[in-house]
């Protein structure tokens, strides 16, 4: 079956950095589009990056510049490198099959669990 993992959040200063992985499995990784979407507590989910399935990026406006999105398709995993965080980037990051942008998440999307991140002194 699909399996989306997350990993590679936890607590970091603000300025620092993380890698965010999302191991993939159960279907064939290289043909699909991907997102990262993150959600805040008490905020409604936000899609921050994408990628196409050739690996061109896609940036929300406000993670541009320090947000980089990159896949190995070789490996079937997804990675969001965050840098200079910031505390509003408090949330819980979860990547998503097969959508390379959306406006609102699918019920029906296939999405991981998550792996959380909170930026703080």
């Amino acid at each position: 079956q699909v399996q989306l993992v997350e990993s590679g959040g936890g607590l970091a200063q603000p300025g620092g950095s993380l890698r965010l992985s999302c191991a993939t499995s159960g279907f064939t990784f290289s043909n699909y589009a991907m997102s990262w979407a993150r959600q805040a507590p008490g905020k409604e989910i936000e899609w921050v990056s994408g990628t196409y399935s050739d690996g061109t990026p896609l940036y929300t406006v406000s993670v541009k510049g320090r947000f980089t999105v990159s896949r190995d398709n070789s490996k079937n995993t997804l990675f969001l490198q965050i840098d200079r965080l910031r505390p509003e980037d408090t949330a819980l990051y979860f990547c998503v099959k097969g959508l390379s942008r959306f406006e609102r998440l699918p019920s029906e999307a296939v999405r991981g669990q998550g792996t959380q991140v909170t930026v703080s002194s």
